[in-house]
């Protein structure tokens, strides 16, 4: 039947591998379609003095020039209302590749040679590009920053037997998804338009796009077959591109399309997030942890975009798997000349638990243990012994911990304690190569933190054939959502898999939908088409009760089949006969995840509706003569509760992890001094190969957990916990380092830990380690 629980490929599979997906580039384009290219900033703050575009508008091949004096609505496409985004820069530029106006063309060439014409003259102000010297007390911020605060941290650390402060630095990551930024806008009849856009959330883009045409949300209808990837960079960016080209095609009554190249695509959409993390921690000499107290500094660029809920997530998992008894927590979402910063899968958590991990290395340097004993030791209580152990920093109770059996199990499978000493015994013996091993947790909080975008509708028709098509408000980039929606509506009927038609995302079938983010896709999807299918199942019972006289408990649904009374009717018959008696064979559904409640000003609620646990230990061979290093093995357990479909979870968990591990080692960010991204293309910066992939690559789900809630078939999420696995590459990067001063220094090895931040981690340490004469 291919249900739920089954292993199935992913829909659209043999069509990326053979090049048959269509992507919005590949859609065939419209006649007179015009194209689009974006005049961006040559500075990164200053006062616009003048913008002359007559050479521009003169040019071959272009019809239309626009500023933000062309905006019919709105010049504003800000996620949070902060009315702090321009679609058009505005009289002032805030960065380096701000998109100041807008060249309408007959081809896309015509349009990107065209706006290297523009002259434009600025007064240039000072520009704020980095946050490692700025003050959260003092320095402007995009937002309110977040305060959490359980017992008495000061306190808690003032009394404790030792105490260590520090800070670290985090780097941040470009989403490189393979398709970038596109849309293709057609104009129709009045005010309506209608936008084909990689989008993760056509909803926002609808509203957005209507908000900047000065229309209804009912004009604007948004689509979306498939992403060429999205990882976050869609969320809220892929917003810009569609209000442009939608605001063209309105102007000039033709389909107008926006594709961003990676250069232009890196220069001007926002990233994840990097940060300083400045921490202090109060221990006592076995290693367990009394009070921690953090502030969260984070890079967030010209405008607020997410970094609000970015910070707040990352405060959510500055315990990782970690129980504090005292905490103080805060972000500091500053202001800087750069690209506004924006969701990146796992939005902040990973760099709250990063957080989280550094704390616990200090630990263990400082009282002489093994990381991994000290992680076990100051654990949340597990399920089945919940004590006074059990609140996090944001007072919710951790009710469904599991962590300590899925660590145990992987350090037996992984043969934690003997690689242990043979790399002990292999480091002593070898001069310039040293090895390092960690074992880190995961645990990740699943749901928005923003309430009301933790709903989903779905809506459902069952042809008169017996056909059944499927639409629902999430979004594919990749990662299998469909499919497991389609699986969950072909349990419910007990039809074949192949008799659901998986149909594109569109703002006119299922309306107001949240983003798909948060890893809550499958969750809020699976639930709201669930609930369609069942309406519909409720009414073929009560029809084959009533035609063939028995009671309602006597129908049940077989493989294709009905079983009514003591005959079998096939799926297809009784649809046939239920439409030739005017039953209502559609049904839109509908889910709202229960039990959640989050009050910001207090810093405390019931923020997530369950936790995803998983565990991975990395093995990494290091030069310390020139810093480089290579991932010789990782194992993985990893949490998705009753799996919908385990070959489309394996497959995120090990992206995720590639994807992790990359962040932390290889893909570096790097803006000069004018605020210009260095690192915009492939050739500067440094994506994981598949020659990068460990060389020893264990994945393995737990085949025993099941979500603690009423999830969808008891499943989880598996979006975005996967990621953070990536850090026990970093923690083993750490531990190699360690060994050059006989792991009695603590590395306090920063990310992402390129060869050169290796090596001179390595360099500080020798020096570190000489007796002073």
């Amino acid at each position: 039947v291919g249900g739920v629980a089954t292993d199935q490929r992913h829909d659209s599979a043999h069509k990326h591998v053979s090049g048959g997906a269509i992507y919005i580039d590949d859609m065939p384009e419209p006649a007179g379609t015009l194209h689009v290219g974006l005049g961006l900033s040559k500075v990164a703050h200053g006062v616009l003095k003048s913008v002359d575009l007559s050479t521009v508008r003169a040019a071959p091949g272009v019809v239309d020039v626009l500023t933000y004096a062309d905006v019919p609505g709105e010049n504003d496409i800000s996620p949070s209302n902060m009315h702090d985004d321009p679609v058009l820069a505005e009289g002032k530029v805030q960065f380096f590749g701000q998109p100041i106006f807008a060249v309408v063309a007959e081809t896309r060439e015509a349009a990107r040679r065209a706006v290297r014409l523009a002259g434009i003259e600025y007064d240039e102000l000072p520009a704020v590009i980095d946050i490692w010297d700025l003050d959260p007390a003092k320095d402007k911020q995009v937002t309110t920053p977040l305060i959490l605060k359980r017992g008495d941290a000061a306190a808690a650390i003032e009394a404790a037997p030792r105490r260590i402060k520090n800070r670290m630095w985090l780097g941040g990551q470009d989403h490189f998804y393979l398709e970038g930024q596109v849309s293709l806008a057609i104009p129709g009849e009045d005010d309506e338009v209608t936008v084909y856009c990689s989008t993760q959330g056509p909803s926002e883009t609808q509203h957005l796009v209507a908000h900047t045409l000065g229309v209804p949300s009912n004009a604007v209808t948004v689509e979306v077959r498939r992403m060429g990837g999205g990882f976050g960079g869609k969320e809220t960016q892929a917003n810009q591109c569609a209000a442009i080209a939608a605001i063209a095609a309105k102007k000039l009554k033709r389909a107008v399309k926006v594709r961003l190249d990676r250069d232009e695509d890196m220069t001007a959409t926002g990233k994840r997030h990097d940060f300083a993390i400045d921490y202090e921690v109060g221990f006592d000499d076995e290693g367990n942890i009394l009070g921690v107290d953090f502030t969260y500094a984070l890079r967030c660029g010209f405008s607020a975009d997410l970094s609000g809920p970015v910070g707040d997530r990352a405060l959510f998992h500055c315990d990782n798997a970690y129980f504090y008894p005292a905490v103080l927590a805060k972000s500091a979402p500053l202001y800087t000349n750069t690209v506004s910063n924006t969701a990146f899968r796992g939005f902040g958590g990973p760099q709250g638990m990063i957080g989280a991990e550094r704390v616990i290395d200090e630990v263990a340097f400082a009282v002489g243990k093994d990381s991994l004993e000290i992680r076990k030791l100051n654990f949340y209580d597990p399920m089945e012994a919940i004590g006074g152990r059990c609140v996090t920093p944001y007072n919710q109770k951790v009710e469904d911990c599991i962590i300590q059996r899925i660590v145990a199990e992987l350090e037996e499978s992984a043969s934690y304690a003997r690689r242990r000493r043979e790399i002990s015994a292999f480091n002593a013996n070898s001069r310039f190569v040293k090895r390092g091993l960690a074992l880190t947790p995961v645990k990740f909080g699943i749901s928005f933190t923003k309430t009301e975008s933790n709903q989903a509708g779905a809506l459902v028709h069952v042809y008169a054939d017996g056909s059944v098509h499927m639409n629902h408000g999430g979004t594919e980039m990749g990662q299998g959502l469909h499919l497991k929606v389609a699986q969950v509506v072909a349990e419910e009927f007990q039809i074949d898999l192949d008799r659901v038609k998986i149909t594109a995302t569109t703002t006119a079938k299922v309306p107001n939908t949240a983003p798909t983010a948060a890893s809550s896709g499958a969750d809020l999807n699976g639930m709201a088409a669930q609930n369609a299918a069942r309406q519909i199942r409720q009414r073929l019972t009560d029809f084959a009760a009533e035609r063939y006289q028995i009671p309602v408990d006597q129908v049940v649904f077989l493989p294709n089949r009905v079983r009514v009374g003591n005959q079998e009717v096939s799926f297809n018959d009784l649809v046939k006969q239920a439409y030739i008696a005017r039953v209502q064979l559609s049904a839109a559904g509908f889910y709202k995840t229960p039990k959640i409640h989050w009050d910001r000003g207090k810093g405390q609620g019931h923020a997530f509706y369950y936790y995803a646990y998983g565990a991975a230990c990395a093995e990494v061979s290091v030069d310390t003569l020139t810093g480089e290093y290579v991932v010789e093995r990782a194992d993985i357990l990893h949490d998705c509760g009753r799996s919908l479909n385990r070959a489309i979870d394996l497959g995120q968990v090990e992206g995720g992890f590639i994807q992790g591990m990359g962040w932390l080692t290889t893909e570096e960010l790097w803006w000069d001094d004018k605020g210009r991204l260095r690192t915009h293309a492939p050739s500067t910066y440094k994506i994981p190969l598949a020659s990068d992939r460990p060389k020893v690559f264990n994945v393995a789900l737990t085949d025993w957990s099941q979500a603690y809630e009423p999830t969808i078939h008891r499943s989880k999420a598996v979006g975005e916990p996967p990621l953070p696995h990536g850090m026990a590459v970093l923690h083993a990067l750490s531990d190699a380092v360690a060994s050059v001063a006989d792991h009695k220094i603590c590395p306090r090895l920063d990310a992402p830990a390129t060869p050169e931040r290796v090596l001179m981690a390595i360099e500080r340490l020798k020096k570190e380690a000489k007796p002073v004469d």
